[in-house]
Order: C-alpha cells, then structure tokens, then sequence
C-alpha cells in the first residue's frame, strides 16, 4: 500500500518521514553542492521518446512470451535470475553480482562461461523490435549490443543502488521502460527489514516506451536504483550494453553438465532440419546400437535360454548327484555283500579244517585201540 504525498511528509507521531529515513553522504551537502552534483548526474543522461503504444504493445508481447518460456524451463541455467518481486532473464552475456559474487565488493563481478553453463542468446526479436530502432535514430553504433538484460517488476518490486560493473560493461548503458511509467532514482541508501530508502539526489521519469542512456558521471561516480515506492504496477525494462571481449569470466567447470550439453547441441543444431539430421543420427546409432547389442526382445529370449540353459545344466546336476549317491548306495552294498560273502568263505574254510582236523584225530584214535586190541590177542 503507497502513502499520499502528505502521509510521506508526515508521520503519525508528527515528525518528518525524512527524519526516519536512511541518511546518505548526499544529506550533508549545501543547496550549491547539490545543485552541482545535480549538472553532473544530467550531463551523463539522454533521453528520447521513440516507440509509440503500438510498438510497445509488440514488444511487451514479447515480454510476456519470455516469462512463458521461463516458467517452462526451456532456457539456460543462468539465463533466469528470480527474485520475490524482480526476474531477470539475461541474454547474450550474464554475470554474477550481488550475493553470488563468491567476494564482495566492487569490481568482483564476473562473466558466465560462454557454452551451455551460460546464457540463451539474444532473442532476434530484440534485434528487430528494439535494438534497430535506436540504431537507426544514431543513439549506438550498429552491431554494438552484445547483451540484453529484461528486468520484470511487480509492484514493489525495486532493485538496490548500484553502479554498473565498469570493468564489464561499456558505456553507454541503454534501458527502454515497458507496460507503465516509472522513475529512476541517483544517489540513493538502501535499509531493510523494512526497506527503506534514502532521500535520492535525483529521481528521473522513465515513463513507457522512453529510451534513456547513462554514461560519464551518471554512469560512474553515482549509483542509481528503482524504488520500491515508484513501481505502482508491472514494470519492465529492456537493458542494452556491450560486454567487453577481455572482461574478466568463469572458468567453466570440468565435466560440463550433460543435460546442458544435451541441450546446447540441439540448440547449435537449430530448427527442424538439424532435427530431422538429429533424428536420423540418432536412427542410425540405434541400429549400430542394435547390431552390437540384441533388441529387447531378443535379449529376453537370450536371457530365457540362457536361464533354461542353466536350468538344464542344475537339474542334470542334481540327477548327477542323486546317481552319483546311488553308485555309492550301490558300491557300499557290493563292498557289505563281498565282506559278508568272504566272511562266510572263512568260516566255511575254517570248519572244512576244523573237520578235516578232527576226522584225521578220530583216525589216530582208531589205530591205537587196534594196536592194543592186537597187543590182547
């Protein structure tokens, strides 16, 4: 909810809202020094009027195909960057900045690896609707955009004071506002829990359809930000620069991500004939694919034969097994019968001796009762 005019001038307790506001170094200048600071930020500010209701609703059809398309997750890792009340979607270059930066501080912010780890490339659209317009009026060199950034507002949404990374970016830095009017605020201090900001040094208007370029002073030596206070409704800004070819990147990681690379490719590739190609590409690893290795079904009768196979070769085990414990049932038997049979020889030897022994004792025994028998006589 947005205060009035005169509840920003007063609040309940009946002092000033400025007096409750974050103070910046800007508070302490004099009337002179402010008016001096104020030529500064204006001679770095262009600004010109150049796409009418219509081409602003083109383009913000656009826009709102970008959102889609995001919401989809057809785009890059690093070409969306998503916050409570501002998305961002980075095309051409992007870079690290605020709490990605791995170090704080100024000149920190870093490139994304060019490849699938970075960013989508430029929407043609942007080229046709956006960039060749100001081209055209002499604003920028032509074929000097080499990125564009689209930040989408909700109401509320803001984005904190800062300087655009010099060591990155060139100048001039080109936006172009979209779907409402809205203000850009120089020289601002940002406090949170709530947010708060300082009184600014100058807030411009940046109604829709305008384009405005910042460079010099403006560029530079100030910060500049959106606050919160001054997006009333959806707000969005087409942001064109050009990257410098020795600004400073992230080294890719090692291996690369292979849906990434996946994707990439089909991208390079582009449109339905790199598809068509693809398909066929694809049609043909499958049939080598195929003849190095046996289609589903033919490796399910494998596996069937091979199980039935093994299957074989365990029940004829097990029927090795179970002869093999008849053999020795058999052999065992054999070897009882054999020591009973000779068991039974023995003793049948031994009685033929015992036998033998005593008919020849019955003998002797006869011949002496004759011999006395004949002594008698």
């Amino acid at each position: 909810m947005y205060r009035s005019k005169n509840q920003w001038r007063r609040s309940r307790d009946g002092s000033s809202d400025d007096d409750n506001l974050p103070k910046s170094k800007y508070d302490n200048q004099t009337s002179e020094q402010r008016e001096e600071e104020l030529k500064k930020v204006h001679s770095g500010l262009v600004q010109r009027r150049l796409f009418d209701t219509e081409k602003c609703e083109e383009i913000e059809k656009k826009i709102e195909e970008v959102k889609m398309a995001a919401e989809k997750g057809v785009y890059k890792l690093h070409t969306v960057d998503r916050s409570p009340l501002r998305n961002k979607y980075f095309f051409g270059e992007g870079y690290t900045y605020g709490s990605q930066l791995e170090k704080k501080g100024p000149g920190m912010e870093r490139l994304y690896p060019k490849g699938p780890e970075g960013v989508d490339d430029i929407p043609q659209w942007v080229y046709d609707l956006v960039v060749k317009p100001i081209e055209e009026a002499k604003l920028i060199p032509k074929g000097w955009v080499n990125s564009a950034v689209i930040n989408d507002y909700l109401p509320g949404g803001c984005i904190v004071s800062h300087i655009d990374p010099p060591h990155i970016f060139d100048r001039p830095i080109v936006t172009v506002s979209f779907f409402s009017d809205c203000a850009l605020s120089f020289g601002c201090k940002f406090q949170f829990k709530p947010i708060r900001v300082s009184k600014p040094v100058l807030v411009l208007p940046v109604n829709r359809g305008c384009v405005t370029l910042m460079s010099g002073y403006a560029a530079d030596d100030i910060t500049h930000c959106i606050r919160p206070q001054d997006v009333k409704k959806r707000r969005a800004v087409v942001i064109l620069r050009r990257v410098f070819e020795d600004a400073p990147r992230i080294a890719p990681t090692v291996p690369p991500l292979p849906a990434l690379i996946a994707r990439y490719k089909a991208q390079q590739n582009g449109g339905k004939r790199s598809h068509s190609s693809s398909s066929s590409s694809s049609s043909d690893d499958s049939n080598a694919s195929d003849s190095a290795s046996p289609s589903p079904k033919k490796q399910k009768n494998h596996n069937h034969h091979h199980h039935h196979h093994k299957h074989k070769r365990h029940k004829r085990s097990k029927s090795g097994h179970r002869h093999h414990r008849r053999s020795s049932e058999h052999s065992s038997s054999s070897t009882r019968h054999v020591r009973r049979h000779k068991a039974s020889d023995d003793s049948d030897a031994s009685d033929h001796r015992s036998h033998r022994s005593h008919g020849s004792n019955g003998r002797k025994h006869n011949s002496k009762k004759e011999v006395r028998m004949k002594r008698v006589s």
